[in-house]
């Protein structure tokens, strides 16, 4: 296949003539609305079930020898770096593509990446295949929010992307509790292998129920269909000239470094809480995914309140609520680094408001506010761009928190066992300042 007719296979189709009978438009419009809908939500939570799974393999692959924590960090920061340069690239395409065969083709291929992955034993080949797997991860994010803004209405957007949102937590609840039973049963290859194959089977679901832009279907644009206008000028401009107005807005930039710190904290938890819980506080594997897992569904309800919440107490501002969930993401860090191995009902109450802030921070910081103050139609370079800041940070945060992690290495005879203080020091810093980045975003308003 030419690279043209490639090209070709992926962008969006042309534009038909609306249809003229009202009823006849609401029929369609609903039903590939829902489908879409739904079929974000459970495609886009699977994209994390090929991306975690490192996360719980991470201490059977240690105990066997397979790899060491610097090495596991390199090999998180390959996928991180390369999934953040994707996250922008792909941004960007997304505002052109069908994203219907965009997504579904993306996670079938990082689903084939995972079964490769449980058949290595090679750090070199590790790093490649997570790399590859980064990139065709990073085509899960925006082109979802680009179908979002293409579907809802300016007034339905922040309840309908909190709930998606949420679809993180529905993975890495997947991931960590079922992943974790997985590899306790069969070893941690089937940490990767079992996600891979369930992931080829989801992506076959999101070829046949996502759907491109509404127009053609010929169905009028969202905007006129809801009959849902923003109080901003609109921008009769092109989708490029308006994704570069994206690069110069310096609030986007903020946005994005605020993002960037809180994946820090996210992405900390998530990529070394499993080895944490074990190393310091004694769990099992299977009771490290469980605590961890259990508790994304706080993370979930977190998604959707925030957006929920903004919409109908705030009149779609998001100033006070990203406020509150920003304090409770410092506090519930500070208190899972004190409380002291055996308190396992206050380390449940620490994760579960870690996740609850995550949630709503995901919402907010990652995508909602970027996206209501700039044009709809350069939503997918806004998400590309906080995305591209998100996962620098995110990746970054890995081979620092590796770093930081081994230099608090404690050799005794033949056992080996971790501190990880400063790693916390590092995690609850990085929030305390995304917090105060965040707080430039306070008056800022939409667009159409």
């Amino acid at each position: 296949m030419k690279l043209s007719q490639l090209i070709d296979y992926f962008k969006t189709g042309p534009d038909l003539e609306v249809i003229r009978d009202e009823q006849t438009v609401k029929r369609i419009y609903e039903r590939k609305r829902w489908a879409v809908f739904l079929t974000l939500i459970i495609g886009f939570g699977f994209f994390y079930t090929c991306r975690l799974s490192f996360s719980v393999a991470k201490k059977p692959m240690l105990d066997a020898g397979i790899l060491d924590p610097v090495q596991m960090g390199i090999i998180g920061a390959v996928l991180l770096y390369v999934y953040a340069i994707g996250k922008f690239v792909n941004g960007i395409l997304a505002d052109y593509a069908n994203i219907r065969k965009f997504m579904s083709i993306a996670l079938f291929c990082s689903a084939i990446l995972n079964l490769i992955f449980g058949f290595t034993s090679l750090f070199v080949l590790f790093v490649i295949i997570w790399a590859l797997n980064g990139w065709f991860q990073s085509i899960g994010s925006a082109p979802s929010v680009v179908s979002i803004c293409q579907w809802f209405s300016n007034k339905e957007r922040g309840t309908r992307y909190g709930i998606w949102a949420g679809a993180h937590n529905l993975g890495e609840g997947l991931t960590f509790v079922g992943t974790s039973f997985l590899i306790s049963m069969m070893g941690w290859r089937w940490g990767f292998i079992g996600p891979g194959i369930v992931c080829l089977l989801v992506s076959s679901i999101m070829f046949f129920n996502l759907a491109d832009r509404p127009q053609t279907y010929g169905l009028p644009n969202v905007a006129d269909y809801k009959k849902d206008y923003s109080a901003g000028k609109p921008l009769n401009e092109s989708t490029g000239k308006l994704q570069r107005m994206v690069l110069k807005r310096p609030i986007i930039w903020i946005l994005g470094l605020s993002s960037a710190l809180m994946y820090v904290c996210r992405y900390g938890i998530h990529s070394w809480g499993p080895l944490y819980l074990q190393e310091v506080k004694d769990y099992s594997i299977v009771e490290s995914g469980v605590i961890i897992g259990a508790n994304t569904v706080v993370g979930l309800l977190g998604a959707v309140t925030s957006g929920l919440i903004s919409d109908k107490f705030f009149h779609s501002r998001r100033n006070i609520p990203t406020l509150l969930y920003g304090i409770l993401l410092t506090g519930s860090l500070t208190m899972l680094m004190l409380v002291p191995p055996g308190h396992r009902w206050l380390d449940s109450i620490a994760i579960g408001g870690f996740e609850f802030a995550i949630g709503g921070l995901i919402v907010f910081l990652a995508g909602l506010i970027a996206v209501d103050v700039m044009p709809k139609k350069a939503a997918g370079a806004v998400k590309g761009l906080i995305g591209l800041f998100s996962y620098l940070g995110a990746a970054t945060q890995d081979w620092i928190s590796g770093f930081l992690i081994d230099s608090g290495k404690i050799v005794t005879g033949s056992e080996t066992n971790y501190n990880f203080d400063k790693v916390f020091y590092f995690w609850i810093g990085a929030s305390v300042v995304s917090l105060l980045l965040a707080c430039f975003a306070w008056n800022i308003k939409p667009q159409e």
